[in-house]
């Protein structure tokens, strides 16, 4: 493979307008689709078969114009100290706020009035908006008249905030330009050329476009998450910066040794481009793997990761040779110091050297300490708590947390999230009494001192006989009801969790003893489900992903303890991402560093999520480092020699390729949307811990002390899997025979 790379590097060299004509087309016609085809992403979080999205499904079935998973807001209304919304002006100025509400996409509006929701003061109220659509389908008359009302009602001297996922407007953040400004920063450092700095900079910017330019265009014909080309953004940047950053450091490498632009730009992807293709290709099949959950929204941010990280690959092997023959010469310009005294014949001690030199005497030590550090940094993962992030967590002064937090100090956390109880009357001999029968339940939980519920409101709200009527006609037509239950906590807290637990315990011999049967729903549901169905299939995504990763690591290295060693070292890189995740988010420590003003229980999706990525990238640096070690290896020297010489050549590079990873993934943790918060903050943390703590010690503390029985592999296994040469030693061979060079490489132009 290696060969075969070389040609593809120098073929890009020598034909630059070809390979970047065809890479400024295809960005081209993927802008023009995406202008042309884009649709929406969706924020819903759902998967089929779990009871809450039952529940959805029977009444969307059976009453569509409900439209149960669809945009909702909720409007709070507060009057002055001391005066109350029933007063005649302020009564008539929420109804006029009201009325206003009404467009084509609202399915209901509850009036604070009628429906309960006014504090016994009459001062505080909120009116609770439905929509028919989801909140990135909703239009700006949509949010202008959830806006107009808001002003209204405030111009006649009204408080009013607006809470709820309809003003979720989709934007990508500003994070990117954090990312940029860290890695011109390092790359000047690293290349001492802003020239040489700015062509990784240039390819991966190329590579995300092109990246979310075809997700864009896709959102046309599949309903994506809205997550997923932010996440697509994220890696994309990330390991696109990284892989252009490895290819050129081998290519200065090149040049300097005496080889020509051309040639040095083959072997530079035939040697450091062999480790790009197997580190992307960890990444993808980690991202690839998530399909295995079989949960749609997983699986797609998997395969809209996956396919950025592809195209970063693709990128860094062909335009990135091209553009360094546009360059020339003017990419070697400028030296860190220490080329400049190797350049004088002086020994180089990098402080990467010194520092492999360092854990060589105390190899023990080092070993010890790193894995001792990581495993005290994953103790928080003990207490971690899961849910779906809500207005809560916005910042404070946000309208949204305002609405959320008027809301809670006014009716208590649980009206924030209230659970839906679904009875499903289709089969019941006598639907009315089932009904009944659910609601005394729940109505007895209530009472009872043991339990979160604080108010139970039933689907049938009057005795009268016409309302009993009423209620009858709506039971056979639909053939469900819907009863209400208001938590006594929010709805991410572990007591709202055990009431759903509770709920579903309580209503399950309702089928056999009526015939209906009662399906639990709402936000907090569908979190403790989809984190349920996510905890049940870790294990064997797990197993799956590490086990292809680990047999192509095997491929790569001809080794076994390599591979198993790098699949440790993740583990404990995890631990210590999650571990800290629960410290900042759950636990409040030193969170305002990253913008938070308060605690709350970690995004439901990020460990398998986190897994996914951070295993992907942890091989990234795996590769990179021990990569230059096998070949060191490979070329005759000893293991444990090659060990330091392999660490003091890739060091620098492994260390500002997790700089400015971390620095991207640490610009997703500034902004203000919790999921991309929480997602950039343990990507940097894992990235942070798994380059610096894992491999810049943990990895090569081990290697040293094993030595030469680390490059070991069963005579069995060695037939059943491929040699790549990653390493570049047939490579080496082959073009630094003088007779065969001149036939075997042809002038390219």
């Amino acid at each position: 493979m290696a060969w075969q790379l070389f040609r593809l590097g120098r073929w890009s060299f020598a034909h630059r307008r070809a390979v970047a004509a065809i890479w400024v087309v295809l960005l081209a016609v993927l802008a023009v689709g995406a202008a042309t085809l884009s649709g929406t992403t969706s924020d819903r979080f759902e998967l089929a078969g779990i009871e809450s999205t039952q529940a959805f499904d029977l009444i969307e079935e059976r009453a569509p114009q409900a439209a149960p998973d669809g945009a909702t807001a909720r409007v709070v209304f507060e009057a002055p100290e001391g005066r109350a919304l029933t007063e005649p002006g302020y009564s008539a100025a929420v109804g006029t706020a009201l009325r206003e509400l009404g467009t084509e996409n609202v399915a209901a509006v509850t009036d604070p009035f009628a429906g309960g929701t006014l504090t016994g003061d009459g001062r505080v109220g909120y009116a609770a908006v439905s929509y028919n659509k989801t909140a990135n389908e909703l239009t700006d008359a949509d949010r202008s008249a959830l806006e107009n009302a808001a002003d209204n009602a405030e111009a006649a001297g009204l408080n009013v905030a607006i809470g709820g996922d309809a003003m979720n407007e989709v934007a990508m953040p500003l994070a990117e330009v954090v990312g940029i400004a860290v890695a011109l920063l390092v790359l000047a450092v690293t290349f001492g050329s802003l020239v040489a700095a700015g062509m990784p900079l240039l390819t991966a910017l190329v590579g995300v476009g092109i990246g979310m330019l075809a997700i864009t265009t896709l959102t046309g014909f599949v309903e994506l998450s809205s997550t997923t080309p932010a996440l697509g953004t994220m890696l994309g940047l990330a390991v696109g910066i990284d892989y252009a950053l490895f290819i050129m450091s081998r290519y200065q490498s090149e040049v300097r040794a005496g080889r020509s632009l051309e040639e040095a730009a083959g072997r530079a992807v035939g040697t450091a481009g062999s480790a790009v293709v197997f580190a992307g290709l960890t990444v993808i099949i980690a991202l690839v793997g998530l399909a295995v959950c079989d949960i749609g929204f997983l699986t797609q941010m998997g395969l809209g990761g996956a396919f950025t990280v592809a195209v970063a690959v693709l990128i860094s092997l062909t335009l990135l040779p091209a553009i360094l023959g546009f360059a020339g010469a003017r990419v070697m310009k400028g030296k860190p110091r220490y080329l400049a005294k190797a350049a004088a014949g002086a020994e180089p001690r990098t402080h990467g050297r010194r520092w492999v030199e360092g854990i060589a005497r105390r190899k023990w030590a080092a070993l010890a300490g790193g894995i001792a550090v990581a495993v005290l940094a994953s103790i928080p993962v003990a207490s971690m708590q899961l849910a779906l992030p809500d207005d809560a967590s916005k910042p404070a002064g946000s309208e949204a947390r305002t609405a959320y937090d008027l809301i809670a100090e006014n009716f208590g956390p649980g009206a924030n999230g209230p659970l839906v109880v679904v009875v499903d009357t289709a089969n019941a001999a006598d639907p009315a009494g089932a009904v009944a029968r659910v609601t005394d339940d729940l109505q007895t939980m209530a009472g009872h001192a043991g339990t979160d519920v604080a108010t139970v409101i039933p689907a049938l709200t009057s005795d009268t006989p016409q309302a009993q009527q009423a209620f009858a006609q709506q039971l056979a037509a639909v053939r469900f009801a819907t009863i209400t239950v208001i938590p006594g906590s929010g709805p991410s807290d572990q007591a709202t969790k055990d009431l759903v637990a509770e709920i579903r315990a309580t209503v399950a011999d309702l089928p056999a003893q009526t015939g209906a049967r009662a399906l639990v729903t709402g936000q907090t549901a569908v979190g403790v489900d989809i984190a349920n169905e996510l905890t049940a299939v870790f294990p064997i995504y797990l197993a799956v992903v590490v086990g292809l990763a680990v047999f192509l690591l095997i491929a790569v290295f001809r080794s076994l303890w390599v591979p198993l060693k790098a699949a440790v070292g993740f583990l404990l890189s995890v631990g210590v991402a999650l571990g800290a995740t629960v410290a900042v988010f759950q636990w409040g420590w030193l969170n305002q560093l990253i913008g938070l003003d308060t605690t709350s229980p970690v995004l439901f999706i990020l460990p398998i999520l986190l897994t996914g990525i951070l295993f992907g990238l942890a091989m990234d640096y795996e590769v990179f480092l021990v990569s230059r070690m096998r070949e060191a290896y490979a070329h005759g020297t000893p293991a444990r020699r090659a060990v330091i010489d392999g660490f003091a050549h890739s060091a620098r590079v492994v260390v500002a390729a997790a700089i400015i990873m971390v620095g991207v993934f640490a610009g997703f943790a500034l902004t203000d949307d919790v999921i991309l918060k929480t997602i950039g903050f343990a990507l940097a943390v894992g990235v942070l811990a798994d380059a610096f703590l894992v491999r810049m010690l943990i990895v090569p503390a081990f290697m040293l002390i094993v030595g030469e029985r680390i490059w070991w592999m069963p005579k069995w296994l060695a037939p059943l899997v491929p040699a790549f040469d990653i390493e570049g030693e047939g490579l080496t061979r082959r073009l630094d025979a003088p007779a065969a060079a001149a036939e075997q490489i042809p002038a390219l132009r």
